[in-house]
């Protein structure tokens, strides 16, 4: 399931997907003079392959069986790299990376996951982020740091459990 908007749906190309990340991702590091190194790349476009979060340990075995240095230290850096470029989000609840349906602007992700698929749509309700930061400001609070992560079931999802029980 497509992860740019909550109201997207299902049907849509995969390698679209990823051809405008790294599309996105060139632009972004030329313009903050930052280099889209192979493992970057590669570990970008290993992500943006299903909608799914992808964990960091899965991410270190599919480049090794490509070849690519296989310790931690490797991937955690490029993964540190994509969050820090805004080119990835991590899902804190499945402790995992997806790519960023928004790279080419600043925001706060947002998230709605599937409980049955799994699949993680990111929905952009800057709203939202501003009226924590008033609230938090009101109560004398700084806020650093914020994670929505709802869960439920996508439409697809709700459909076949609406048709099992008929």
């Amino acid at each position: 399931m497509k992860h740019e908007d909550a109201h997207q749906h299902v049907h849509h190309n995969h390698n679209d997907c990823i051809e405008s990340a790294l599309s996105t991702a060139e632009a972004l590091c030329i313009q903050q003079g930052q280099r889209l190194t192979k493992v970057r790349r590669r570990a970008l476009e290993l992500i943006w392959e299903s909608h799914r979060p992808l964990g960091a340990y899965q991410l270190l075995a599919k480049l090794a069986e490509e070849g690519f240095n296989s310790a931690p230290p490797t991937v955690y850096r490029a993964l540190d790299f994509l969050l820090g470029a805004g080119l990835i989000h991590k899902v804190e609840s499945m402790n995992a990376y997806l790519g960023c349906a928004h790279a080419d602007k600043a925001h706060k992700g947002y998230f709605l996951i599937c409980d049955e698929c799994h699949n993680v749509m990111e929905f952009d309700y800057q709203d939202i982020h501003a009226a924590l930061v008033e609230k938090a400001a009101r109560q004398g609070f700084e806020l650093r740091a914020e994670t929505i992560e709802l869960t439920g079931l996508c439409e697809k999802c709700k459909g076949k459990s609406v048709g099992a029980s008929a």
